[in-house]
């Protein structure tokens, strides 16, 4: 079980939860399983959503493990220029 922050407009599409618990060993696992839960965050999560775990940002790395304890945030992408 990890507990997760969603940042900004994340937290809106979950409900208004800004901290989630989920049980997942990978950061693809955590995206299916916050789809599952929370339906709003499907279409964010296919537009791309930055996740910091410990402070390190991994953007593409979805066979990324969650250590158990770790600090996880979830970030909508920014766009623009």
């Amino acid at each position: 079980m990890v507990e997760v922050t969603l940042w900004g407009s994340l937290a809106a599409t979950a409900g208004g939860n800004s901290k989630v618990e989920i049980e997942a060993k990978d950061i693809r696992e955590l995206f299916r399983k916050l789809a599952e839960q929370y339906p709003g965050l499907e279409p964010l999560i296919d537009k791309g959503i930055a996740v910091a775990i410990d402070g390190t940002i991994y953007r593409d790395t979805w066979s990324k493990k969650l250590p158990e304890g770790a600090e996880i945030f979830l970030l909508p992408r920014l766009a623009g220029g």
